[in-house]
């Protein structure tokens, strides 16, 4: 059967480069190696019977307030989104917290002193969050000049702490916008970190940091269901292990990093795209664990039971804590990032049960075990938190790693965040590759990691051009 595309890897920039290219009326095929689909937003029983876990991808910010996901009816397709109280709570040992809300006024007022400071610093980017989406998180380009992306441009000069020390006076503060900028991955002091921290920041006022109801595994399934309608077919427990392998189609997508592009179709590329692919940096990985608990975690700030997700840690520890990272160690107190769906979600535990997890940074293949470095940390803001756990699932770089190939030494993010390849990933042709008929649509190309389909919806784009 002759087809216009076939892409490789059911993730959710597979499926989005599929269903871009299905809504343009062409006709596509997904091979996926594993026994369903989703890629890293998938949920699973990783504990207790009727546990439902998100095995990776877990809090969605983008895939509500960026332009490709908000295009698509996946509510029709069984999609619903759990908006939290409170997008976020940065509580701190003594007891105190900050709470961020989806009312950027209110959240100001809450800073008390530092509220003027943080609104500055932010609210250009909440207003202009359309046009700062549709230009930053594209491919590399020269964009219309407009004062948002002035802005823009000129505070992401700056790395994370530099803004947080030049605008915000109070440990509170500058720690909760440190915790915005340490899901970069980079050393907060790097070049690079300051554009992550105010994209991160300004989506929690825009998107309200929501999750899937029933777990992230629905969104993937959304997804798929929305392909199929449209026409689109999806093969499953089909590991491609050669480009020959697949059947005749004019383009040929592959939602894969350059290690697997390399293995799988090594011999389909100029020796000088080998080249360069072989020099793409990973970035470092996480240690996750998913929790089975008897009881929500005990805060010591109740606040903190309103937030679907926490950052934990204070500003001096999160710096330091990404620079040991950034160094290959890890540090006494490692930035831990961490969600309590059920709360807000009763279809993710049995009552009267609930489920939780976290990470840490750690370096990329790491081998060391964090179980009780985030299990102790979690307690010095949740005395008790230790007795609630039933049962726990530790997810490992290497585990990662085995349980989806693409995520190469535990690295979530599809590649290091460096200046030097974070515009033009992961060569300066982005999607397209060295064979005019093969291209790449994994989150190793822009605009990178997170869940917003853009990395398959370019691919695509550029398919069409083509």
């Amino acid at each position: 059967m002759k087809y216009d595309a076939v892409i490789i890897g059911a993730g959710p920039n597979g499926l989005s480069a599929a269903i871009t290219l299905a809504r343009a009326g062409r006709k596509v095929a997904v091979y996926e190696a594993s026994g369903g689909w989703g890629g890293g937003v998938s949920s699973l029983e990783l504990t207790l019977p009727g546990f439902v876990h998100d095995v990776c991808s877990a809090v969605h910010p983008f895939a509500v307030s960026t332009p490709f996901f908000k295009s698509l009816p996946l509510e029709a397709f069984g999609l619903k989104w759990i908006y939290p109280d409170l997008p976020l709570v940065h509580p701190f040992t003594d007891g105190s917290a900050v709470k961020v809300e989806r009312s950027l006024e209110a959240t100001c007022t809450g800073l008390g002193g530092d509220g003027e400071g943080y609104k500055n610093l932010i609210e250009p980017f909440v207003m202009g969050w359309d046009t700062l989406t549709a230009q930053v998180m594209a491919p590399f380009h020269f964009p219309r000049p407009s004062p948002v992306l002035f802005a823009f441009a000129w505070r992401s000069l700056r790395s994370a702490e530099g803004l947080a020390k030049a605008h915000l006076r109070t440990e509170h503060a500058r720690a909760l916008f440190a915790g915005f900028g340490a899901h970069s991955i980079l050393p907060l002091n790097a070049l690079g970190s300051g554009a992550f921290a105010l994209l991160m920041t300004a989506s929690a006022h825009e998107s309200g940091w929501p999750f899937p109801q029933g777990g992230a595994q629905k969104l993937s399934d959304a997804l798929a269901l929305y392909l199929r309608d449209l026409g689109g077919e999806i093969v499953t427990n089909r590991r491609i292990q050669d480009l020959n392998e697949l059947p005749d189609a004019a383009s040929v997508l592959c939602d894969l990093t350059p290690k697997q592009l390399l293995a799988l179709g090594g011999t389909h590329l100029s020796d000088t795209f080998r080249h360069q692919l072989q020099k793409f940096r990973y970035g470092p990985a996480v240690f996750k664990i998913d929790w089975a608990l008897k009881a929500p975690i005990p805060w010591r700030n109740s606040t903190c039971a309103k937030a679907g997700t926490l950052h934990l840690g204070g500003f001096e520890e999160i710096c330091n804590s990404e620079r040991e990272v950034s160094a290959g160690r890890v540090g006494k107190r490692p930035f831990v990032i961490l969600s309590q769906p059920s709360l807000f979600d009763s279809s993710r535990a049995p009552a009267p049960y609930h489920t939780a997890w976290a990470y840490i940074h750690v370096p990329n293949g790491c081998a060391q075990d964090f179980t009780s470095v985030i299990e102790d940390e979690i307690e010095r803001y949740a005395p008790g938190f230790k007795t609630h756990i039933m049962k726990r699932s530790v997810w490992s770089p290497a585990r990662l790693q085995e349980h989806n190939a693409n995520l190469v030494g535990g690295d979530i993010g599809g590649g290091s965040n460096v200046w030097t390849q974070l515009l033009t990933r992961p060569t300066w042709r982005m999607y397209r590759t060295s064979n005019r008929r093969l291209y790449m649509c994994s989150a190793s190309t822009p605009p990178g990691g997170g869940v917003h389909g853009l990395c398959g919806y370019y691919a695509a784009q550029d398919v069409l051009r083509d």
